[in-house]
């Protein structure tokens, strides 16, 4: 059956997954995913959930449901990591992650026999490996993106040091977090119920603070110390695989250790030339063209072919190749560096430095200027926002730009927005 004729929970439900910066478009192939992962009544259910997290008692009142009832609801929608639970202090708040990176990715962090995984992997590599719409929507919108590259630290010199940040570093993240915890890598589970998956290990994708709290809760990640995450990471580099984690500078709740084959952000950067699927970390590798040899190593090594073996041009050795870089799309990952045995690669500064959102309000606020929905995060129909929620919004408003700025008062149209935009300096 088309999904242009379901009028159920389900069309409801991506009406509501579509008022997030980043949304899912419909399709025969993303009904058939949620009725996997959703029973109708729990479609509509959650389809009038606020953007922003809330409480049962918010949820009781969404739902015209006793608070008993609500609250059995959303347990069961926890412990399912179809929404993430965050205890603070005594508290229970609730929030309806994004598809990606969200629920999409948390159904398929174990294996579970609940659920057809099979069926579901086969579902989620058609939706997003062979429609496409769904990945070009999701990293072609905006120059703002959900996920961003860790520098490959072990081959930083020391002057390269002094130029990251601790917010760059993944190590940094994983000692510094109040949660840490390691799950299946969805991509590569994904991969393998299609017989595409490599042999880099399954059981290193990355969940810290609230999401981690949340999924270890569940027993959809499993609870680690700074040490075991430590070493993982170094497991991570020992494989050459990239670091993409989220794109905040504080509380980042996920980093991937990603191969070029299975990740979809780095097949999307292949497949899509300069669509710049995530952003890049700080760095440019500097080719030493005196001593490169034209091994191919850095090619081989490379996820998203930013790398190349091009003829030396000399007449007395035709035959020999050099290694060339397309700036334009590098991750500044630096795995090349590692791959090198001749110390012909090094990395340097990019010339500008990459700009990193404060925090997830911060990004979502940009994300949905640029995808032109921001009066969905502003103006949520089904709840009517609190106080607190409106100013971390417009909190993050006031920190964009001008040009920006004056895009969001634009996009809503808003006197009040209009006063704020013009009235409080930068």
């Amino acid at each position: 059956m088309s999904h242009t004729s379901l009028k159920s929970g389900y069309t409801e439900l991506v009406d509501r997954l579509n008022r997030f910066p980043q949304g899912a478009p419909p399709s025969d192939t993303l009904y058939h995913i949620l009725k996997i992962l959703f029973n109708e009544r729990e479609a509509d259910l959650v389809s009038l959930l606020p953007i922003k997290p809330f409480d049962v008692h918010k949820a009781s009142q969404v739902w015209k449901l006793p608070l008993a009832d609500a609250q059995k609801v959303l347990d069961d929608l926890s412990s399912r990591a179809i929404l993430v639970d965050i205890e603070y202090q005594g508290k229970t708040t609730y929030t309806l992650p994004p598809p990606m990176a969200g629920f999409f990715e948390f159904s398929m962090m174990r294996t579970r026999g609940d659920i057809d995984q099979k069926l579901l992997g086969e579902l989620f590599y058609q939706y997003m490996n062979v429609e496409e719409e769904f990945i070009v929507n999701l990293f072609g919108q905006g120059d703002t993106q959900l996920g961003r590259v860790f520098v490959h630290e072990p081959v930083l010199s020391n002057e390269n040091a002094l130029h990251v940040l601790d917010y760059e570093r993944a190590s940094e993240i994983i000692q510094t977090a109040t949660h840490r915890g390691i799950g299946v890598c969805y991509c590569r589970h994904k991969m393998m119920h299609v017989d595409k998956n490599c042999d880099a290990p399954l059981d290193i994708c990355m969940t810290f603070n609230a999401s981690a709290q949340s999924l270890t809760r569940h027993g959809y990640a499993r609870l680690i110390d700074t040490h075991e995450g430590m070493d993982l990471l170094q497991q991570a580099y020992d494989r050459n695989l990239v670091q993409f984690g989220e794109n905040v500078r504080e509380g980042v709740n996920f980093i991937c250790n990603c191969c070029g084959c299975c990740c979809e952000a780095m097949i999307a950067a292949r497949k899509f030339g300069l669509l710049n699927p995530v952003h890049t970390s700080n760095f440019l590798p500097v080719i030493a063209e005196n001593t490169c040899t034209g091994c191919g190593k850095c090619v081989s090594a490379c996820p998203v072919e930013a790398m190349a073996l091009v003829s030396k041009n000399d007449p007395h050795h035709p035959k020999l190749k050099k290694a060339q870089l397309d700036e334009d799309l590098c991750l500044g990952c630096g795995v090349c560096v590692r791959t090198c045995d001749r110390d012909s690669l090094s990395l340097r500064s990019r010339p500008q430095r990459v700009l990193t959102p404060l925090n997830s309000v911060h990004r979502s606020v940009m994300m949905a200027i640029e995808r032109g929905n921001l009066q969905d995060m502003i103006f949520d129909n089904r709840v009517l926002w609190n106080h607190r929620a409106l100013a971390a919004v417009l909190g993050s408003i006031l920190r964009l730009p001008p040009i920006k700025r004056a895009m969001a008062s634009d996009m809503i149209k808003s006197r009040y927005m209009e006063y704020l935009v013009t009235h409080i300096p930068i």
